[in-house]
């Protein structure tokens, strides 16, 4: 397990050193002309990857368990801050999805996926047999993913509330619930989803969009269309670092969610299969750490998080390839972004306090 562990350290750090150098040489341009300094998001970037390094640490000493025994409340107390950004914080490009509490801002979406996945963890512990039963038990996780999904969807957040909707319900799966209990409500969810996407102006004229460039009727977003460019012009081996040219402003915001572009075009169809198959390893890891855990809860919680990561970035490549609607999903640990990089480095902390403590029980036993 400690060989796993350190595979994991390995590549989670790799990923953001490799991040910290693409934002560098993606936003350099921006920075220079919006803030006449060409380090000034680089900077900004580099504070995040420190917190999110000092948040792993912390989360990898602190024991699992204490998050199955306050989940509840701090599920509470997110859902409020959430429903609070929703009717208060201001619009920021058609969406309502930040905070600012002074020395920072922060998308309470990425945190109440986290502890909700960490409460379901706990209710499917609890629950026991009865999370195959509708009424006594699948009922109570589905109102809050309900809820919480409904919440980040309104932001508006497709993204985000698609990855609380598949990751919530394949833990109530792998947890026992009955299949055709997730099915259906997936089926109404779909629908009810789409109809409320569909009632916002910024979500709707995405999706509109989006269906039009696949049917042929449009050419896609510029977004979608310099990210292909990009991607397109790196060949195998790509153009060679700081050589992009969808860094100098061709490519809107490539520092964030569309930084996969700047990848594929400085290091090529290598570069990228090279970072997905990472984030594959990550994901298989994750799944082994669960597999060896000895209680349920870090079981679900080790495979919850694995699928997170891994499902954010395949999530974030369909968008940037135009295989989905455009919308605000970062690449894990790459991607500029506080809340999103801190929150992957709180993840990997507690991948590895449940790995550690599967060590503890094998000195033990």
């Amino acid at each position: 397990m400690k060989i796993r562990i350190r595979i994991l350290l390995a590549i989670v750090l790799s990923l953001m050193v490799l991040g910290a150098i693409l934002v560098f040489t993606a936003s350099s341009t921006y920075s220079e002309v919006r803030f006449d300094n060409i380090y000034f998001l680089f900077k900004s970037h580099i504070i995040k990857i420190i917190g999110a390094i000092l948040a792993g640490i912390i989360f990898s000493i602190l024991p699992y368990q204490y998050y199955n025994k306050y989940s509840k409340q701090a599920l509470l107390l997110v859902i409020l801050i959430l429903i609070l950004t929703v009717l208060l914080a201001p619009k920021y490009k058609g969406a309502t999805r930040w905070i600012n509490i002074g020395i920072i801002q922060f998308q309470p979406s990425e945190l109440v996926k986290l502890i909700l996945f960490m409460h379901i963890a706990g209710m499917i512990e609890r629950k026991g047999k009865l999370i195959e039963d509708f009424k006594n038990g699948f009922k109570y996780p589905l109102i809050l993913i309900v809820s919480v999904a409904g919440l980040v969807m309104i932001q508006p957040n497709l993204s985000t509330a698609m990855i609380i909707v598949f990751t919530s319900f394949t833990l109530l799966y792998i947890g026992g619930s009955k299949f055709k209990h997730i099915a259906n409500s997936l089926a109404v969810l779909s629908v009810l989803g789409g109809g409320v996407m569909m009632l916002f102006s910024h979500s709707r004229s995405r999706i509109i969009g989006f269906i039009e460039s696949i049917l042929g009727n449009s050419e896609p977003n510029i977004q979608v269309m310099q990210a292909k460019i990009g991607l397109g012009s790196g060949g195998f081996l790509g153009v060679g670092i700081g050589a992009s040219r969808q860094s100098d402003l061709f490519l809107p915001e490539s520092y964030g969610d569309f930084i996969f572009s700047i990848l594929g075009e400085q290091f090529g169809f290598l570069g990228t299969t090279t970072v997905l198959l990472f984030y594959f390893i990550i994901f298989i890891i994750g799944i082994l750490i669960a597999k060896k855990s000895k209680d349920k809860f870090g079981q679900l919680l080790a495979f919850a998080i694995s699928f997170n990561i891994i499902l954010s970035a395949f999530l974030n490549v369909a968008v940037v390839t135009g295989l989905m609607p455009t919308t605000g999903i970062t690449l894990p640990f790459i991607s500029f972004g506080g809340t999103s990089i801190i929150l992957f480095g709180v993840s990997i902390g507690i991948l590895i306090n449940i790995a550690k403590h599967i060590n503890k029980q094998k000195t033990v036993g």
